[in-house]
């Protein structure tokens, strides 16, 4: 049966939704902040997946955060900071996600969740989102202690989900996620969010290009 892994972070949960929160200490550096934070959250993944020296994702953000507060001589007390930080658990969805998920789950498909994230923090960011009860269950990358895109993370999503790669979905705005996923025998569903993103030149192309996740359910041949 065709399976379905959505990744999480950027692709169903707007990351960029902390930028609100972020304008009450940063006024109009709010969205530099926000999409630093991003990459550098990513980055320490890639580094430490590379470098063997495990820590969840929220380490990784956290340490991002940090960063970006240097970088930008940003002085928060302990408490602001931990605000700030507890706002990566209430991200709002993309207006496109719920819908989507909706009208997969009436084609009786299974729909997991399948983050860099932990399980825990996971879960409770699509719940807070409204998202939660549209997957099966999440797979977590904390189980093999490393990140996407390392061949270890698909190879414990096709185990998780009982799923032969060549029938599992990919879904992710992420490129080196498509990219990871489809040189481990999966498909891989780009969602182009930003059409000034670039698909990385690795030799790999996605299965589909789509610039929204409502044109999912209509395209895909199953």
């Amino acid at each position: 049966m065709t399976t379905f892994a959505f990744d999480v972070y950027g692709t169903l949960i707007d990351t960029s939704g902390v930028t609100r929160q972020l304008a009450l200490y940063l006024d109009e550096e709010a969205v530099a902040f926000s999409t630093l934070w991003r990459e550098k959250q990513l980055e320490y993944s890639f580094r430490r997946g590379l470098m063997e020296d495990y820590n969840t994702f929220s380490g990784c953000t956290e340490d991002a955060f940090d960063y970006c507060c240097e970088r930008f001589a940003l002085e928060l007390s302990e408490e602001q900071r931990h605000e700030l930080l507890a706002g990566y658990q209430t991200l709002p969805a993309f207006e496109d996600a719920a819908p989507s998920l909706q009208l997969l789950r009436t084609m009786e498909l299974p729909l997991w969740a399948f983050s860099n994230g932990t399980e825990e923090a996971v879960t409770r960011v699509l719940d807070n989102a409204g998202l939660g009860a549209f997957f099966k269950g999440v797979v977590s990358v904390d189980d093999v202690k490393t990140f996407k895109p390392s061949p270890k993370v698909y190879r414990h999503f096709c185990q998780r989900s009982g799923s032969r790669a060549a029938d599992c979905w990919l879904v992710s705005a992420n490129p080196f996620d498509i990219i990871g996923a489809i040189r481990q025998g999966m498909k891989g569903a780009w969602i182009q969010r930003d059409p000034d993103t670039v698909f990385d030149h690795f030799g790999v192309e996605p299965t589909l290009r789509l610039s929204s996740l409502s044109q999912l359910p209509q395209t895909l041949e199953l």
